[in-house]
């Protein structure tokens, strides 16, 4: 059994998609991102990056105690070793081919449409002159865009990221690429139809619509004004001071 710790967004979507496609057994343990709990000493001691998701392994590979780990590509990796799919095998050429892809995207797509995203569609609540916004905006939206020209010419070779085989750059990708429409618009923009063929192609296993589904309405539950302050207080403008105080509480109470 896998403890997954999670929250309904790209990066918990990619570890979820992946227990479904591998159908192996898990259980999901809240990590409410807006409500502060990737701060809690409990989850900081699986977590010390403070981020979602995480997993704990209780019959990890190798055997021995139960295994943690923390970001969406390492568990994804470890999952696909574990079950021995969607990743060749170590040493063999495609399973490089594969891990370019993955690596591509956890320093490309996933945090470039977060920066986007941010500037695009949070930052106008967080500051009352939208000039300040219009590089940042500019920036990440036109590597975005660069960005779906990468993913659309080799998806124009290829039916999947690495290759003619569904993978774990697919699995790594998909929830980022998902949303693009959130910041540009693949579905009417003839240049990114292979990319829009794609997403909807992965889109469409029965394993990726429920772990994208998975537990949705943890994240649509309506906020009060004071409780949309507090979220962004908890997701932005994070400084060491805060990621200090909460490691040494976590620090104090495994003592």
């Amino acid at each position: 059994m896998i403890d997954l710790y999670y929250w309904p967004t790209p990066n918990g979507w990619k570890v979820s998609i992946m227990l479904e496609e591998c159908g192996i057994d898990y259980q999901t343990i809240a990590v409410d991102i807006g409500g502060g709990d990737q701060f809690k000493p409990e989850f900081l001691r699986i977590c010390p990056n403070n981020r979602m998701p995480a997993i704990i392994d209780h019959a990890p590979v190798g055997g021995g105690k139960p295994l943690a780990l923390f970001e969406s590509g390492a568990i994804v990796e470890y999952l696909a070793d574990k079950a021995g799919r969607f990743l060749a095998a170590p040493g063999s050429a495609e399973r490089y081919r594969v891990l370019q892809w993955v690596y591509w995207q956890m320093a490309n797509l996933g945090p470039m449409m977060g920066n986007a995203n941010h500037f695009k569609n949070y930052a106008k609540n967080l500051t009352s002159d939208p000039a300040q916004l219009e590089y940042g905006i500019k920036r990440f939206v036109g590597e975005v865009d660069r960005l779906c020209g990468v993913m659309d010419a080799e998806l124009g070779a290829h039916r999947y990221l690495a290759g003619d085989e569904y993978s774990i750059a697919d699995i790594m990708s998909w929830p980022w690429a998902c949303l693009l429409e959130r910041l540009i618009d693949p579905s009417v923009n003839s240049n990114f139809r292979h990319l829009k063929r794609w997403v909807d192609e992965v889109g469409a296993r029965p394993a990726v619509q429920k772990g994208r589904n998975l537990y949705k309405e943890w994240a649509e539950r309506p906020l009060t004004e004071e409780q949309e302050k507090t979220r962004r207080a908890l997701l932005f403008n994070q400084t060491n001071d805060k990621v200090r105080a909460a490691r040494e509480a976590a620090a104090k109470a495994a003592r």
